[in-house]
C-alpha cells in the first residue's frame, strides 16, 4: 500500500470506519488549521512581546498632528527615528467603560479588558499573552515569560489569577541559559515527578467530591480543576525540557541593578534578556511591565522630582519638562531594543519581522487618570508599517480589536477577544 502526502484538513472528530467498526482518530497534524501549523512548524516561528508603561506618556510629545505616513516630528518619535518604517502608531483606542475607575488599576486589565478594575467585585480574565501561550507554549522551554521592573504583572490566567512577574535579570539569565549538573537535573526531574503525583491525588479526590456538590459549587470546582490540569501540563512539559541542554549565548551573566530607583538601568538590562530569550527561541510570548515609582529616578540628569508626581503634572511646564526627560529615555531604550531585533537574522529574516511587539500604556492621560486615547505602538511582526493611524478620539475603537489579529497571527483560532467588536482593525495589515 502506498501513502501519498496530501494537503487536506481533517475534522477533529474524524473516525476510521470499516466492517461496522468506528475508531476515533488521535489528534493528527492534518486536523490543525493551516495557519496554526504555520505558527508552530515554521523554521522562523512567530513571537509576541507586550510592554506597558504604567504611568503613560505625555501625549503631545508622542502623537503627531498629522495622520498617515509618520515622521520624526515629535520628541518621542525622534527617539525612534531609525524604526519609523517598522512601526505603526495608533491613537483613539481604549478598553470601553473603564473611564471613571481607578486609573492606575487599569494596568491589571491592559491585556485582558476586564471591566471595573480596582472596584468591588472585580475579577480579571485571561490575558492576551496567556491565550497565545495556551496555543504555542509547548514548543519552547518556557510557555511564557512574565517580566517587570517591579512585581506588578501584565499576565493573568483564565481564572483571574496574576502570574508573578520576574524582576531579576540575573535569575532570568540563570533559568534561560545556566545548565545544571547531572545531579541537579536528576533532582529537578524528581521534584517534578513528586508534584505530578500530588496532582494525581488532588484530581482523584476532587472528582469524588464533585458528585456531592450543587451546581454553583461544581462550577467553582471546575475552574479549580482547570487550573490543576494546566499545571499538570506545565509539569509534564518542564520534565521534558529539564533533560534538554540549554542554549549557549555570547552574553556574560548579568548582575542585577542594585539601585532600586535606577528605572532606566533596570529596563535596559531586562530588554537584553528579552532579546536573548527571543533569539534563542526559549519563549514566544513575553510580557514586560516597564514600571513606575513614587521616587526620584536616579542616573537621569535634570530629573529631581518624584516620577509619579511628575506624571500628575497638572500642565505645570517645569514638571512636564522633567517628565519628558524620563520618557525620552524610555523611548530611546525601546528603539535600542528594536535595533537589536532588527540586527538579528534567523533563516534569512530579521527577528523583528518575526516578532510582533505591542508597546504602550493603560493610561491616556496619567495626570487625570484617564484611560481613553491610549498611546499604542505595534512594531515588527511582518505587518505593513510607517503610519500614524488615528481612530475617533471621542468614540474610541476597542483596543481589543487590535488583539484579535495579533492572536490570530500566533495561531489562535478566534474571532473575538475580551470586549472586541470586530476581528480586524483599521491600520493593521499584513
Amino acid at each position: 500500500m502506498t501513502f501519498l502526502a496530501t494537503k487536506i484538513a481533517l475534522d477533529r472528530r474524524s473516525f476510521l470506519k470499516g466492517s461496522g467498526v468506528a475508531v476515533a482518530l488521535p489528534l493528527l497534524h492534518a486536523m490543525t488549521p493551516a495557519f496554526t501549523r504555520a505558527a508552530t512548524d515554521s523554521a522562523s516561528p512567530k513571537r509576541f512581546v507586550a510592554m506597558n508603561a504604567s504611568l503613560g506618556f505625555h501625549a503631545p510629545y508622542l502623537f503627531p498632528r498629522e495622520t498617515g505616513p509618520i515622521g520624526a516630528t515629535t520628541p518621542y518619535l525622534k527617539e525612534l527615528k531609525d524604526h519609523l518604517k517598522d512601526l505603526t502608531l495608533f491613537s483613539g483606542l481604549s478598553h470601553p467603560s473603564q473611564n471613571g475607575n481607578n486609573g492606575h488599576a487599569s494596568e491589571m486589565t491592559w491585556l485582558t479588558s476586564a471591566q471595573r478594575p480596582g472596584l468591588a467585585g472585580f475579577k480579571n480574565t485571561l490575558s492576551l499573552d496567556q491565550l497565545m501561550a495556551q496555543q504555542i507554549g509547548a514548543a519552547t522551554r518556557f510557555p511564557s515569560l512574565t517580566l517587570g521592573t517591579r512585581s506588578q504583572s501584565l499576565s493573568w490566567t483564565a481564572n483571574g489569577v496574576p502570574l508573578p512577574a520576574m524582576t531579576s535579570p540575573s535569575k532570568l539569565y540563570q533559568q534561560l541559559f545556566a545548565q545544571g549538573t547531572e545531579k541537579e537535573i536528576a533532582e529537578q526531574v524528581k521534584q517534578l515527578d513528586k508534584g505530578k503525583s500530588v496532582l494525581d491525588v488532588v484530581l482523584g479526590d476532587a472528582k469524588a467530591l464533585e458528585r456531592s456538590l450543587g451546581h454553583r459549587d461544581r462550577e467553582k470546582l471546575d475552574e479549580y480543576l482547570s487550573s490543576v490540569r494546566d499545571l499538570e501540563i506545565r509539569l509534564r512539559q518542564n520534565k521534558e525540557w529539564a533533560r534538554k541542554p540549554k542554549p549557549k549565548v555570547d552574553y556574560a551573566a548579568p548582575k542585577d541593578v542594585t539601585d532600586k530607583v535606577d528605572i532606566l538601568g533596570k529596563q535596559r538590562l531586562m530588554y537584553d534578556m528579552i532579546a536573548l530569550a527571543l533569539q534563542t527561541d526559549s519563549c514566544r510570548a513575553i510580557t514586560f511591565s516597564l514600571g513606575a515609582m513614587n521616587a526620584v529616578p536616579s542616573n537621569i540628569p535634570g530629573v529631581k522630582t518624584d516620577w509619579h508626581n511628575l506624571s500628575h503634572h497638572g500642565k505645570d511646564e517645569e514638571k512636564i519638562g522633567e517628565l519628558e526627560i524620563i520618557e525620552k529615555g524610555e523611548f530611546k531604550l525601546f528603539g535600542e531594543f528594536l535595533t537589536k531585533l532588527k540586527g538579528t537574522k534567523e533563516n534569512g529574516k530579521h527577528l523583528l519581522d518575526q516578532t510582533a511587539i505591542l508597546f504602550g500604556s493603560n493610561l491616556g492621560n496619567a495626570s487625570s487618570h484617564n484611560t481613553q486615547n491610549l498611546p499604542i505602538i505595534v512594531a515588527g511582526g511582518g505587518f505593513k508599517h510607517g503610519s500614524h493611524v488615528a481612530h475617533d478620539a471621542k468614540d474610541n475603537t476597542p483596543l481589543c480589536n487590535l488583539f484579535v489579529p495579533l492572536a490570530q497571527r500566533m495561531g489562535v483560532e478566534t474571532e473575538k477577544f475580551g470586549s472586541s467588536t470586530k476581528s480586524t482593525i483599521r491600520g493593521l495589515e499584513s
